[in-house]
């Protein structure tokens, strides 16, 4: 199976599960069902989230989704997560095990939720293994900030 890219893995308001992103069209956007391929036309006023530009609260500083993943996988190797009907006490304890910083004030129990339920998904249906398109453009990066500093 080949690596997710999570900047085409959507969250669509209202809708259940996750989409990957299709194309761009010009009443809004084309993206399919991860657990059934269905294909459907979300409008200008959907409200799209690509799971790459998530992050949680930690006390320190918001930690991109992708981290959360692969330590949730690092922690759980073969297993699934919990699942996201699970009571807040078990969720929370899964949270202090595998992101013992998290912010407990600002990082709710239907955020786990999401959360838990999103990793089951892409275990199942994707991969746990992520393709990282921003190691390229860091290189750009990197090289604006020395002529910068020059």
């Amino acid at each position: 199976m080949s690596k997710t890219n999570l900047q085409k893995i959507l969250s669509i308001a209202g809708q259940p599960g996750l989409f990957r992103f299709v194309a761009q069209a010009k009443a809004g956007v084309v993206a399919e069902s991860i657990v059934n391929g269905k294909r459907n036309m979300f409008g200008m006023n959907a409200r799209l989230t690509s799971l790459a530009d998530i992050s949680i609260y930690t006390e320190e500083e918001e930690m991109p989704l992708i981290k959360v993943l692969e330590k949730m996988k690092e922690h759980l190797g073969q297993d699934n997560a919990p699942e996201a009907k699970s009571k807040p006490e078990i969720l929370k304890s899964f949270f202090d095990n595998v992101i013992p910083n998290y912010d407990q004030d600002r990082f709710y129990v239907s955020h786990m939720k999401k959360v838990v339920e999103w990793y089951n998904l892409l275990k199942q249906h994707e991969s746990l293994d992520f393709e990282y398109p921003e190691q390229e453009s860091a290189e750009g990066d990197s090289t604006a900030n020395q002529t910068q500093s020059e």
